[in-house]
């Protein structure tokens, strides 16, 4: 008797976000306690006047991280301040970290211990502390498992699901400089298996290379956050990418948009690299991620407070849902904007 062919799914057909959608539907939060579950910067949990936030991330070398141009104090740095990206993007404060580590031995206990410092070093500069984890063997390579606890008041949490149609659009800092230093790391990477005696040719890109190698979580704006009572209505910070990046707030709160291609804030340094690689600008700020600004929208209402934020540009506002998801171009197209960041299912 012959036993029925089990349907194989392959992960590539789904890509990451549909992956995660289905490996969560029919999961119901049974304690009232558990206030948000998957689907947002980090879950959160009600602990009668604070509420407690949740989030992990999972890095794999060679999928998230190349230890050929990465070096482990800078690993271990950037592998907290993402995981703090994540609280802050919720309006909220991070508080405790949770690391687990899986390695082989082609790392001594040296090398591990800088991995620690730079995790140790950002914990200092955010005031996080680092209260426990789990280490076993990889059979090759290093996989790290990061778990940020935090906290934000009941009125003051912010979830990406509830922008208002009108709402402005916002978004610190600037953006595809993280994908510009990784692109340049690359491309120093191969010219050096090419020819190991060629030294790699970096000079001139600091910003870019810190932005990719030692980015900075955004404490600061949420800082003037609290400073002017300003509470945004949606936010999430920037890891995939701006255009995927809102587009997960327009389809959770069930609304459209407008950007403007203008007012996306790109550094001089980036534009200057963009050119030497033959990349438009805007492809690089849409699309290339890790930048761990913070996008978020905030009422009309609040647009005389919004202004002065020096850190802060208004980058387009929040339309019905039928307008669809669009990016004005510099010439006064309308182009609907499509999530081309990093999807780690897809091929």
């Amino acid at each position: 008797m012959s036993e029925e062919k089990i349907k194989r799914t392959e992960l590539s057909e789904l890509g990451e976000f549909a992956l995660i959608d289905h490996l969560a539907s029919g999961i119901n939060l049974k304690n009232s306690s558990s206030k948000k579950g998957i689907g947002d910067d980090a879950a959160v949990i009600d602990n009668n006047d604070l509420l407690t936030l949740v989030s992990t991330d999972l890095l794999v070398e060679g999928i998230h991280f190349d230890l050929t141009y990465m070096p482990l104090k800078h690993l271990g740095y950037k592998a907290a301040v993402v995981n703090f990206s994540d609280i802050y993007a919720m309006n909220g404060i991070p508080q405790q970290l949770v690391v687990g580590i899986a390695v082989s031995n082609r790392f001594s206990v040296e090398a591990l211990e800088e991995l620690y410092a730079g995790i140790r070093l950002a914990c200092e500069k955010y005031h996080v502390d680092l209260v426990g984890g789990d280490t076993t063997t990889s059979p090759s390579g290093l996989f790290l498992s990061l778990t940020i606890i935090g906290s934000a008041q009941k009125n003051e949490v912010v979830y990406r699901n509830t922008a208002n149609e009108n709402d402005l659009i916002c978004v610190s800092g600037d953006l595809g400089s993280a994908y510009m230093g990784l692109l340049l790391l690359e491309r120093e990477k191969a010219v050096f298996n090419a020819n190991p005696e060629m030294q790699p040719d970096l000079d001139g890109y600091d910003y870019l290379l810190e932005r990719q190698l030692k980015p900075e979580a955004r404490k600061d704006i949420v800082e003037l956050f609290k400073t002017h009572k300003l509470i945004p209505t949606a936010m999430i910070d920037i890891s995939d990418g701006l255009a995927s990046e809102i587009l997960h707030i327009c389809v959770s709160s069930n609304k459209g948009c407008a950007l403007y291609e203008d007012k996306i804030p790109v550094d001089i340094s980036t534009v200057t690299l963009c050119d030497d690689f033959n990349i438009d600008p805007t492809t690089a700020a849409l699309n290339g991620g890790e930048d761990y600004e913070l996008l978020f929208t905030v009422s009309q209402k609040d647009y005389e407070i919004i202004k002065e934020f020096q850190e802060v540009s208004i980058i387009g506002h929040i339309t019905e849902k039928n307008a669809g998801t669009n990016l004005i171009t510099r010439s006064g197209q309308s182009a609907p904007l499509t999530a081309q960041g990093w999807d780690s299912f897809r091929k």
